[in-house]
């Protein structure tokens, strides 16, 4: 007699708006221009997309330089230094700007707070393209990383009523909250975003997982090592309560010992991950158990963002993701 194992699926899951804008940027460039289209760096931080992409005509490189000028390039959702564009335009090459909008507005705002003479402290992870990125955005030192709760408490600005601050858009709300209350209470005068800078398909997948944590003995997070919203959910999972999380890149992943003694199974996807990956596990599931799969709605994301003009259908529609759980 097989086991019964509860499912508890988290929605919203998977796909974020920013995601599905930068693969569609990529498709209609392939579609347009033909291949190869260049794409610098992974345009999403998931093996299974790029290599269906890399199956359609992508080539995906890690460095502008190894583009050759004829042919488009696409910049990944993580947003680059401005020396990218400066260097493609340079060498007069098409090229097309996958940025999530929403990595974009920590770009803006850290210029803005340049432009008005502000020191500005950046608050994600060493290394990620998208802090690659922003710090990329304006001169060297202009912008102070800080990685830890430890590094706020030590940072010593050049003029304590005269700063501002941004965060790395895929980040634990909860440990970046640490973080922004460590700097406030140092220095009130701090100047923060106009509005949070997690982006809203973060925040709504660590509010889905932190519902269903506390009811789990095991949390499975779809995703890949090197996406840091995927690696979050796995933290925020075990902090909400859920007895153990993994993080796994597809169903063929799974160690099947670690259901030893589970009876209710949480599953989520990061924002990189395709739904078709979380269908996968639950087949895989299906397989070795009898499974009731309870699906815990928090939010609805109707998300729009337009993808750029120069791939956009016409009418200038834009790209839609409507996911069942309300928006950020």
């Amino acid at each position: 007699m097989r086991r019964t194992i509860k499912v508890l699926l988290a929605s919203p899951r998977g796909f974020c708006a920013g995601v599905d804008r930068a693969i569609q940027i990529v498709e209609r460039a392939i579609e347009k221009y033909g291949a190869p289209v260049y794409v610098r760096h992974e345009i999403v931080h998931n093996r299974h997309v790029v290599d269906r992409l890399r199956a359609v005509g992508a080539v995906f490189v890690e460095e502008l330089e190894e583009c050759p000028d004829d042919r488009p390039v696409v910049f990944s959702a993580h947003g680059v230094p401005k020396s990218v564009p400066a260097e493609a335009v340079q060498r007069q090459m098409i090229y097309l700007d996958a940025t999530c909008p929403l990595v974009s507005k920590v770009h803006v705002e850290a210029e803005r707070h340049f432009a008005a003479g502000r020191e500005i402290v950046l608050i994600g992870h060493s290394g990620h393209p998208e802090v690659v990125g922003t710090l990329g955005q304006l001169p060297a030192g202009a912008v102070t990383l800080i990685q830890t709760v430890e590094e706020a408490e030590a940072f010593v600005p050049r003029d304590a009523g005269n700063l501002a601050f941004v965060t790395q858009t895929t980040l634990s709300l909860d440990d970046t909250a640490e973080m922004v209350e460590a700097l406030r209470r140092r220095f009130p005068e701090i100047a923060a975003p106009h509005k949070e800078d997690i982006c809203y398909a973060t925040t709504n997948r660590q509010d889905a997982v932190k519902v269903l944590a506390a009811r789990c003995d095991l949390l499975l997070v779809v995703g890949a090592r090197n996406s840091s919203n995927s690696v979050r959910l796995v933290e925020v999972g075990l902090k909400a309560g859920a007895r153990d999380a993994k993080l796994i890149d597809e169903a063929a992943h799974i160690d099947w010992s670690w259901f030893q003694g589970v009876e209710t199974l949480g599953l989520t996807a990061g924002a990189s991950a395709p739904e078709l990956l979380v269908q996968g596990v639950l087949a895989a599931l299906n397989e070795r158990y009898d499974i009731e799969i309870e699906e815990i709605a928090t939010r609805r994301e109707t998300v729009t963002f337009k993808l750029p003009r120069a791939i956009a259908p016409r009418g200038g529609r834009v790209t839609t993701l409507s996911i069942a759980g309300t928006d950020a």
